[in-house]
Order: structure tokens, then sequence, then C-alpha cells
């Protein structure tokens, strides 16, 4: 099949090579206005378009949107409006306003759109969801979910990200709600600032804890933070009444044992994301490659990305008002 990707930034450029290197594609199309296409192109032996109107009208199967985040709504609306199946990198929009316009614009087109939530195809995670779905672990009582940075971005991505619970925590949030299968009805979050002062210049937070109340009653713990120098730090807890277990304790996890004795995790730390998720992120594009060819529905839909969004604007409203917040207030029902 034939793919086109749109912005070629470093996620961008990452999913080039991944597509790159599937069967399943036989050859790219890319633009990117602020990048060198050409030399991307070259690289990929894929074909330049010089505009996404341009590269729609390439004969594309399929379209991967890894441009900013301001260009996902109308990049996703002209992709369903081509007929071409979308895969767009989250979040779907800036605001939940624009992310549930765009819900209403493509939901009953019958042209799929994946989101990209790539914790889904992480083997961990998937396990994890299974223990669940099977009943091994018992009724949950407790979630814990980690995502440490290893360093904060760059000051400009931090003044157009929305917020370390729009940009950082909502991979928690959307990865506790698919591997329980339940929904959160209940936020409290507190945050803090301990590094980088650009962060906080932005209003915004370094590191964050969140409370979690989902719909069975089941606790969920949520911690992140832009400041882990030992490396990139994700896991995830789940304890039942009947077993535990956990999520990303490999030999690469970023933390040190002082117990006597102890040699575990004897790795070199993971440190990015995209060494952590390597696997994932492949996992990921065959998925959509699949949903392109009609084998499969889509694995992580708008309305999932939106529902997964809406805890992050609870957390975020609460944080700044120091109270507990309902989902229901935020989506104002």
């Amino acid at each position: 099949m034939r793919i086109g990707i749109l912005g070629l930034g470093r996620i961008g450029a990452f999913h080039a090579e991944t597509l790159h290197g599937l069967d399943a594609v036989e050859s790219l199309v890319v633009t990117d206005p602020f990048t060198d296409a050409a030399k991307a192109a070259e690289r990929f032996g894929a074909e330049v378009a010089d505009s996404p109107e341009a590269l729609l009208a390439a004969g594309v199967d399929g379209i991967v949107i890894a441009a900013a985040t301001d260009a996902h709504p109308a990049l996703v609306r002209a992709g369903v409006a081509a007929g071409v199946p979308v895969f767009c990198e989250k979040p779907v929009a800036r605001t939940m306003a624009e992310g549930v316009e765009v819900l209403a614009a493509v939901r009953d087109s019958g042209v799929p759109v994946q989101i990209g939530y790539n914790r889904r195809f992480d083997a961990g995670f998937a396990a994890a969801r299974a223990a669940v779905g099977s009943g091994e672990l018992g009724a949950l009582h407790t979630v814990r979910c980690t995502t440490l940075d290893p360093a904060p971005p760059p000051a400009a991505y931090v003044a157009a990200s929305g917020g370390i619970f729009r940009d950082c925590s909502v991979h928690d949030f959307d990865i506790i709600r698919w591997v329980t299968g339940r929904e959160v009805t209940e936020v409290y979050a507190v945050g803090g600032n301990r590094g980088a002062d650009y962060i906080e210049a932005a209003g915004d937070a370094d590191t964050t804890g969140a409370l979690l109340t989902l719909d069975d009653g089941t606790i969920a713990v949520v911690s992140n933070s832009r400041h882990n120098a030992r490396g990139y730090d994700v896991r995830m807890e789940l304890h039942g009444f009947a077993d535990s277990i956990a999520v990303g304790l490999d030999e690469q996890l970023p933390l040190r044992s002082v117990e006597p004795g102890a040699t575990f995790p004897a790795g070199t730390p993971h440190d990015f994301f995209m060494d952590r998720f390597a696997a994932a992120y492949r996992a990921e594009l065959t998925a959509f490659t699949e949903v392109v060819a009609g084998t499969r529905p889509s694995p992580c839909t708008v309305q999932d990305a939106l529902e997964a969004g809406w805890i992050a604007e609870a957390c975020t409203l609460s944080l700044r008002e120091h109270r507990p917040v309902t989902l229901a207030e935020v989506r104002g029902t």
C-alpha cells in the first residue's frame, strides 16, 4: 500500500522509518513545509508532495498525521473527506471543544480514524489488559501509573503543549481506561515546580500527582514528572483481591535498588520514549496498515482519545482550583 506522511519532525521521521520497514507498505509520500522533505524522501525512497492537498491527490491509501497539534483537526477532516483512512498522533486537537467538533465531523463518515496512543500496543500493557479481562487478578482495588521523563522538553514545546496533564499524563489516563475497561468519574490533582523556571512561567507544573476514582470504586494513582535523572520511567501496577501484577519491571527500569545484595535491574536504563516503546510504535503502525486494508477496525478511535482528554481537562481544573472535579462537570453534563 501507499502511505502519506504529513509532518517530518522528530515523530514524523520516526514513523517514516518504521513504515518504510513494513512489508505491507510499498511506497511513501511525504510533505512538510517546515523541514527538508526532499532529504527525508531521499532517505526513505519517498515521493515529495508540496502540500497536504497534493499528497491526498497522489493516490495514497492512508495518511499518517505527525504535524503540529494545531494542524490536526483540519488534516483529519481533509483525510476523511477524501475517503482516506487516517492515523493521527495525539491529541486530536488543542482544545476539547475542537476535539468534539472533529468527532462530530468524522463519526458517521465510515472512514476509519486511528489516534496514536502507542502504549496500547506494548506487550506488557497488552498482557495486563488480558490479565484483567480473564479475571485472574480478581476485582481490582488499586492501580498505580507512572510516567517520568528524563528531562523537560524545550520551552517552546511546553508553552504550546496545553500542560503536563494534556501532554504527558494523558498517556496514563488512556492506558488506565484501556487496561481496566473502566471509566473515570472523579479526579483530584496536585502539582508543583521544582526545576525549570520556564515551565512555571508557562503556567504549568513539572511534577504532578492525580488521584482518580473509577466507576467501580477502584482507586488509580498517577504520578508524573519532567525530571527523572536516571531515565525514562513508565510503569503500571494493578492490585486485585486475587493477585497483583506490574508493567515496566524489566532490566532497563530506570530505578536503583538500595536493598543489600540486590542486583535488579542490571541493564542500561531506558532513556527516551522511542527507546522504551520502539516495538509498540511498530505494532501500532502495523495495526494501522490493517485498518487501511479493512481487516480490522480502528484500535483507538477519536472517541477513545477524547475520553482521555476529558480526564486531563478535569485534572487541569482540579490543580488550578485545588478541589476534586467530576468528569460530568468538565463535560457540562
